[in-house]
């Protein structure tokens, strides 16, 4: 299965990635983590220290095009993957280090090839962790084209349900089949409550609402692990989420 994990910016993306990355990979699955934001914290929240999460290499853009094209999942793991605490396998799409370095397409191409068909045989479960906004289903062939599911992080406001909505018809474009929104930091029940009539209301299948947790947070500000905070009301809504995931028939992809 090959995730891809979207939305506007602050909603959390990567939290909710990490989470369920390491929630697959506590099952047995082989499960391959890729950050495509810019400025990546990907690897902090499935348990890297900072210095260590600094110093995962970045995939070239010779993986899509170039003399690197023809490297297999094997060797792109071996090579440029870095196992994280969580038991997930983490690649590093994109960083921006330098001003004026110009676009970063050819990092949304290497994500492109490395979906279509690169790590197959390697991984159970594929996850892009995505930068904000929508660019990346808008651009030429689509970063995101050879997802299976695509998980719309939401927070509750009518904003981040708007984006949402908004998504679906481009994913729709791409032949992305299933798109699943994800309400995060909810207050229960009101938040819940909202995001089940905020949904209905703008046409986006909700898949699960992921309660606000005080331990999310505080390991954010700390810098550790989200995979390692105490199993609570946020972890059993996370395996509700990979439960239906799991269940999910890809047979026709």
């Amino acid at each position: 299965m090959k995730l891809g994990i979207v939305g506007k910016g602050g909603v959390g993306k990567t939290t909710t990635s990490a989470l369920v990355a390491a929630t697959f990979a506590a099952r047995g699955r082989r499960v391959v983590a890729i950050d495509t934001d810019s400025n990546p914290n990907l690897g902090v929240s499935l348990g890297l220290s900072i210095d260590e999460a600094e110093a995962v290499p970045v995939v070239p853009k010779s993986v899509a095009t170039g003399p690197g094209a023809g490297m297999d999942g094997r060797e792109l793991l071996s090579t440029y993957g870095r196992l994280t605490p969580a038991g997930v396998t983490l690649l590093s799409a994109m960083r921006v280090d330098q001003a004026g370095a110009g676009c970063t397409c050819s990092s949304h191409a290497s994500v492109r090839s490395m979906l279509r068909n690169v790590l197959d045989d390697e991984s159970d479960v594929t996850i892009v962790d995505m930068e904000a906004g929508l660019e990346h289903l808008s651009r030429s062939g689509g970063t995101l084209a050879y997802a299976d599911v695509l998980l719309m992080v939401m927070e509750p406001s009518r904003k981040s349900i708007l984006t949402a909505a908004r998504t679906v018809p481009l994913a729709e474009d791409l032949g992305i089949p299933r798109c699943l929104g994800i309400g995060n930091k909810a207050r229960m029940p009101e938040d819940g409550e909202f995001f089940a009539e905020a949904c209905a209301s703008s046409g986006v299948e909700l898949g699960g609402v992921i309660p606000l947790d005080a331990a999310i947070p505080a390991a954010d500000r700390a810098g550790t692990a989200v995979t390692g905070v105490e199993a609570g009301a946020a972890q059993e809504a996370v395996s509700r989420l990979v439960d239906r995931l799991e269940a999910i028939d890809l047979a026709g992809r």
